[in-house]
């Protein structure tokens, strides 16, 4: 068999994809759901997250969301055009959502303003301890990783874990009929946009990295791209305990949010 891979299947379907991939996917699968099954989540979705973590994982999150574009671009610079027919995939891909993940970030300040967070509490917000640490991997998967590597810790893994979230949050209307009528719309607009259009954002990446890598490649490769989406899930999940946990006991970054705004597993997958 030739190591070259050109996806004849469904994009949806694992079985579309190299057996490796198919592996890698099903080794990765419980980090994965400790992420979107994380009871922040849960809570979200019934209308019962205390304000003080939503605050908290809203200005925690943010550097992610504020950053996602940056990263595309520094995969984008590891391109050149017709280099080869994965590398191609990819140079599309990323021109075509970078525009997008900016109007994301949009969605996201509108969406945290509803909890009572201006765009400067998201700023300052942006070094709580715990929860930065998901965007600093993102920064250096993307600027010292292989290609294919970065995509899948960044445009599988981490757009992955937040369509399949957010999915959680929309299943019911609690959420949502939660927020004040005159915002509910705009607020919500992160959330269904990321539950409905993103769906196949995730895949469109694992297409990218079989293509790249192929049916056969080293085990060094498949290594790497194991240990990226794991990594990636891991920070998700930290990211998440810190912010209801702290919250849970009281406490929020002041440099987040002035006090009157606010009233009311280490890493180890080698």
């Amino acid at each position: 068999m030739s190591n070259e891979f050109r996806r004849t299947g469904d994009l949806k379907s694992i079985g579309s994809y190299p057996v490796w991939v198919q592996r890698v996917v099903r080794e990765t699968a419980p980090h994965k759901r400790r992420v979107v099954d994380h009871e922040l989540f849960a809570m979200m979705r019934e209308g019962k997250l205390p304000l003080l973590a939503m605050r908290r994982f809203m200005a925690g999150v943010w550097p992610t969301i504020e950053q996602f574009p940056r990263f595309m671009s520094m995969n984008l610079k590891k391109i050149g055009y017709g280099d080869s027919v994965g590398e191609d995939m990819a140079r599309r891909y990323l021109i075509q959502n970078i525009r997008v993940e900016q109007k994301h970030a949009e969605h996201w300040a509108t969406w945290a303003a509803s909890a009572g967070l201006t765009l400067n509490d998201l700023r300052t917000g942006a070094d709580m301890e715990g929860l930065q640490a998901l965007a600093h991997w993102c920064w250096y998967i993307c600027d010292q990783g292989k290609l294919a590597v970065a995509i899948a810790a960044t445009n599988y893994a981490v757009e992955g874990a937040t369509g399949e979230w957010s999915c959680v949050v929309c299943s019911k209307d609690t959420y949502a009929q939660s927020l004040p009528a005159e915002v509910r719309v705009p607020a919500m607009r992160w959330l269904k946009v990321h539950a409905e259009y993103d769906d196949t954002h995730p895949w469109e990446a694992l297409d990218i990295v079989s293509t790249l890598l192929g049916h056969a490649p080293s085990a060094q490769d498949i290594a790497e791209v194991r240990r990226a989406i794991q990594s990636s899930y891991v920070y998700m999940a930290m990211a998440l305990d810190n912010a209801l946990m702290a919250a849970m006991h009281g406490t929020f970054d002041e440099t987040a949010s002035n006090a009157a705004t606010l009233g009311d597993d280490a890493l180890d997958a080698a």
